[in-house]
């Protein structure tokens, strides 16, 4: 079984790129399921509509997790509460709608994949401690008995932390991977006990950006410039960004695990 997982879909770059290239990927590379964080996928690179969430659904992507940004518009307040494939972090408040864990079946062969939201606390929004919340999910879910693969993604600032919950997963969970900082890291490898771990899988959207916002606003913004607007997305050519893992059928860890970066060109 061959997983997908995509970093942070920037904006409307990163919808573009994946509308013309997703399918061929997902065939090139014999994917069985595919994930993405998507809490930046509106045109403004904050949150996500319903429409939107139902143009990625059709590209074939499976399951959706997000992040600091999932409930920037109030729409998703409310379509989050019907829609299951879409996760926001399971250490976020329980008063909030949706959930941050779901296992799911693939459509290809009703594997059933794990899948945990987590948000970190460094940095971030005020949310519930993230270790004792993976901690406790963690025992509560094993591998070749709750499912057939358990895949963990990880948005936060502080690497870390990021590399503190691969290893408290290591040997439980598929793969381990950071979103959120929109930089994607050299550091794709499977851990000791069998876990693939990527510090943060970058995003889908314009590189020609300060981490997807319009670069020259940007330089304006940090020098207080009068006329520097609010951040708004950088509208140039698109790279996907995210890992391929090739899950053993046997232990539901990884088998293989390669990082994917492609321009759009």
């Amino acid at each position: 079984m061959n997983l997908l997982l995509l970093g942070d879909i920037m904006a409307k770059p990163g919808r573009v790129v994946l509308k013309k290239k997703l399918q061929t990927i997902i065939k090139k590379n014999k994917i069985d399921f595919v994930i993405a964080n998507v809490e930046n996928a509106d045109d403004s690179g904050k949150g996500i509509t319903k429409k939107i969430c139902d143009e990625l659904f059709a590209l074939n992507i499976d399951v959706m997790t997000s992040g600091n940004h999932i409930f920037d518009l109030k729409e998703t307040l409310d379509f989050i509460k019907s829609e299951d494939r879409l996760l926001r972090p399971a250490n976020y408040s329980t008063e909030l709608p949706g959930k941050g864990f779901g296992i799911f079946n693939s459509k290809k062969n009703s594997f059933k994949v794990a899948v945990l939201n987590l948000i970190g606390n460094v940095f971030m929004k005020k949310s519930d401690d993230v270790f004792e919340i993976a901690r406790n999910i963690k025992e509560q879910v094993i591998l070749k008995k709750n499912c057939d693969c358990f895949v963990v993604d990880f948005h936060g600032e502080v690497t870390s932390e990021k590399m503190a919950i691969a290893h408290m997963f290591n040997g439980y969970a598929t793969v381990v991977v950071g979103t959120h900082t929109h930089v994607p890291t050299a550091d794709t490898k499977i851990l000791s006990k069998g876990t693939a771990y990527q510090t943060d899988l970058g995003m889908c959207g314009d590189y020609d950006s300060v981490i997807g916002m319009n670069k020259e606003n940007s330089l304006k913004k940090f020098f207080k410039a009068d006329d520097a607007k609010n951040h708004f997305p950088a509208d140039g050519l698109a790279t996907i960004s995210g890992l391929i893992v090739t899950v053993d059928k046997k232990t539901g860890l990884a088998k293989k695990v390669k990082q994917l970066l492609i321009e759009n060109n």
